[in-house]
Formats: C-alpha cells, structure tokens, sequence
C-alpha cells in the first residue's frame, strides 16, 4: 500500500510537469463544445436545445483526452527504463501501471469539473436531483476507469511514446459514432446497430437522462445498468490484458 501511495503521488507529479498534455486535454474538449454548440447547433435537431444535449457527449470526449494521456505516460516508463530501476528496489512494476491509471482518473476529474463549469457559463442548465447527480458522477467515474486501464494496456504494447499516442486517437474517436453529438436516429440505417449498442452511447445516454432528468429530449433514455456492465468488462478485460502483456514486457 505504501508503495502504491508513493507511486501515484509521482505519476500525478509527472502530470503537473507535462502542462501542455493537460491542458490539450481540457481545451480540446472545451474547443469541441464551443465548435457544435455556436456553429453546428443551430443545424442539429434534437428536440431541445443544443448544448443541453451535446454537454454529456463532451463530457465522454474529455474523458477520452484525459485517459489516453495515460498511455503515453505508461509507454514512456517502460522504454526509458525507470521501471527495471524501481523493481529492482523491490516495487512491483504492476503497481506503476496503476499509479497511472489512479493519476489519470484524478485528472480527469479535474478536467471534467473545468468542463462543466465552461458548459454552464454557455447555457447549460441541469435538471438532477442530489441521487441523479450521485449516479452520473459515478458511471462516469467508472467509464474513466475503463478508458484509463484500457489505455494502460495500449501503453504496455506500445514501444514508443509516439506509438501510444497514435494508438490513444481510437479512444478518442470512439465517441462521433454514438449519441454522443448527435441522435442515432439521424444516422445511415447500417451504423444505428453499431451507435446504439456501444459503451459510449450507453454512457452518454445515461449521463443525459440523469443530469436533464424530466427535461431530457426526447427518446432518451437512462442505460445505468448497460453503462456499468460495459464499463466492468472493459476494466476487467484491460487488467487481466495489462497484467499479461506487461509480464511478457519486462520478461
């Protein structure tokens, strides 16, 4: 535990001292609202307003940033050769991976509330109760986690920084096919299947649904249940990945 606690105090160390990765991971997103809300908004139909609508697509977006950075960091330790140096003073090298994964989920906490709070200033109004609220907060926490142990495992196949960049744009990509910006239903008949049933849909949907509660456009609706299933498989998944890529990593 004390190992654990030391390690993700550097890996958040490590964020603080790479501003421009942080920063690209807020005003992206933030770039992104402002871009659908004054300029594509007025086109798109959704059946309320626009920012109300578009404010829990983003909100996966920044996610997505913020949790790709983790596998750029994860793949810069193990090509600059620290972890060999920390095993051999006895710290278990599964545990720098998820000092990453740990700093990567307090980042984007951050980065997400600086997002919200831009949405707000820009009209966004939201309709939840104190339990609504508990529950986004915590899906999407969970999603956070997910994206972040999943990118911990790119980073590990990675064998480069630059690599594990490239690898972390489908992270980020993953969203424009879903509800994230815009309804399914506007979509070509052979992507719906693949846009409704996808974790990022069943997120964001479930996002909408809590935070506008009765003012949710309509045909949204609450996937709490699919958005958690989704989100344990892909943390699951990405340990038991991460654990055994790492192993034949490190040797």
């Amino acid at each position: 535990m004390s190992d654990t606690v030391t390690m993700v105090g550097r890996a958040i160390r490590l964020n603080r001292r790479q501003l421009d990765a942080v920063l690209t991971s807020i005003m992206l997103p933030v770039m992104l609202m402002l871009l659908f809300v004054y300029l594509f908004g007025g086109a798109i139909d959704t059946g309320g307003r626009y920012v109300d609508y578009v404010v829990s697509g983003v909100l996966i977006v920044c996610a997505g940033f913020g949790a790709a950075t983790t596998a750029v960091t994860v793949s810069h330790d193990l090509s600059s050769g620290i972890i060999d140096r920390f095993r051999s003073i006895d710290v278990r090298g599964e545990v720098l991976v998820a000092s990453h994964v740990a700093a990567s989920v307090a980042r984007n906490v951050v980065s997400t509330t600086l997002v919200l709070a831009v949405a707000v200033a820009i009209g966004f109004r939201p309709h939840a109760s104190a339990a609504a609220w508990f529950a986004a907060i915590g899906i999407l926490v969970l999603f956070v986690l997910a994206l972040s142990w999943w990118s911990a495992a790119i980073g590990i196949v990675a064998r480069s920084p630059e690599a594990a960049s490239g690898f972390g744009f489908f992270v980020s990509f993953l969203p424009y096919p879903s509800s994230a910006f815009v309804p399914v239903s506007t979509m070509p008949s052979w992507m719906r299947g693949f846009a409704t049933h996808q974790p990022v849909s069943a997120v964001v949907d479930s996002l909408r649904a809590l935070l506008m509660g009765s003012h949710a456009p309509a045909g949204v609706h609450a996937r709490p249940l699919e958005a958690v299933a989704w989100s344990l498989a892909i943390i699951v998944g990405s340990m038991v990945l991460a654990g055994v890529l790492f192993r034949r990593r490190v040797g």
